[in-house]
């Protein structure tokens, strides 16, 4: 199994925007042969000190996949490219880490 954390920072005030096109994405993400898990995620209230917060423009992809071909299809699927050239002009950054199992 493969999995993939994704930070993406949107532009200041624009996350709600990117995660609207996030979540219109989901269903043909999810429909992906090898998909287990894609879902968006934001910092969690009430943690204090305890925390490091992402911030409030960024939000966090937890994905996992059954291999890494299904990983590499999902990166190229036509769905995908579509979604950046709606997100292109309001997202600031993005970084994605690609984990193993080290259980």
């Amino acid at each position: 199994m493969i999995h993939v954390l994704a930070i993406i920072t949107a532009k200041p005030g624009m996350r709600d925007a990117v995660l609207t096109e996030f979540r219109a994405n989901m269903p043909a993400v999810h429909a992906e042969n090898g998909c287990i898990e894609y879902a968006p995620a934001v910092d969690a209230e009430g943690f204090g000190k305890v925390q490091t917060p992402f911030g409030p423009d960024s939000f966090v992809v937890i994905e996992k996949w059954e291999s890494p071909e299904a990983l590499k299809a999902h990166s190229a699927a036509p769905h995908m490219a579509a979604y950046a050239a709606r997100t292109r002009e309001m997202i600031a950054s993005r970084v994605i880490h690609i984990l193993s199992s080290a259980g």
